[in-house]
């Protein structure tokens, strides 16, 4: 009962997220940002004014895709955000090259996910298949909520360090573009404070789920109430 409850309740909100997100993106991606400067120009010139002028700035089709590979230095903005004259595409872009200014200064939470990316790689598919094998009676139920909570605990500390990693660069997003005159009116600095907020919210739910299962599997140990 429990763990259905955990299911149920941790992809609730996760769709409340994702929804969230998508509707306020919607909502401010048909209003226009008054300096009538697209994403990827946007981008350029935030990249540029901080000295990174090794990274590339390309267009993709996945809608909020977007995101900043620190390994290839690529900037990589939906097609939407990238030619996109809104105010959500402004927020967005903006918020990608605070990342981008997080590699360039080694921002520590930055560099921890970074090194715990390989760690993560091999602890997602253990939480996918690993009770696969306790159904079946292939391995002890104790082995599996060992392993269990191993897996969730890396999955756990890395969505708690992608939360400063996000919200510092969504923090820099809006005080750079204030600062740079692409944003002023009221209405457009509350719809780049919205559609960060909103996107944060995603992080905040993916680590409350990785929590959840974290100790799901791990408290039944700690109080010796899983039976062998």
């Amino acid at each position: 009962m429990l763990l259905w409850i955990i299911i149920l309740g941790t992809m609730g909100i996760s769709l409340w997220a994702s929804a969230r997100v998508k509707s306020v993106y919607n909502k401010y991606s048909q209003v226009p940002a008054s300096s009538g400067a697209t994403g990827a120009e946007v981008a350029d010139a935030i990249l540029d004014r901080a000295g990174i002028r090794d990274v590339e700035i390309v267009a993709h089709d996945e809608m909020l895709g977007d995101h900043y590979d620190p390994i290839n230095k690529r900037l990589v903005l939906s097609t939407q955000n990238y030619y996109g004259h809104s105010v959500a595409a402004l927020g967005v872009s903006a918020h990608e090259c605070g990342h981008a200014i997080q590699h360039k200064i080694a921002y520590a939470p930055l560099q921890w996910r970074m090194t715990a990316v390989g760690a993560v790689n091999f602890a997602s598919p253990i939480v996918t298949w690993l009770p696969l094998l306790g159904l079946i009676g292939f391995m002890p139920w104790k082995s599996v909520f060992i392993l269990m909570a191993a897996a969730w605990g890396v999955i756990m500390l890395f969505n708690l360090i992608t939360l400063p990693v996000e919200f510092d660069a969504s923090r820099r997003a809006k005080q750079i573009l204030e600062g740079m005159g692409y944003i002023g009116t009221p209405e457009e600095i509350s719809g780049v404070k919205k559609t960060l907020d909103a996107a944060g919210w995603t992080y905040v739910a993916a680590f409350i789920t990785s929590l959840a299962y974290l100790l799901y599997y791990l408290l039944p140990m700690l109080l010796g109430n899983r039976e062998e």
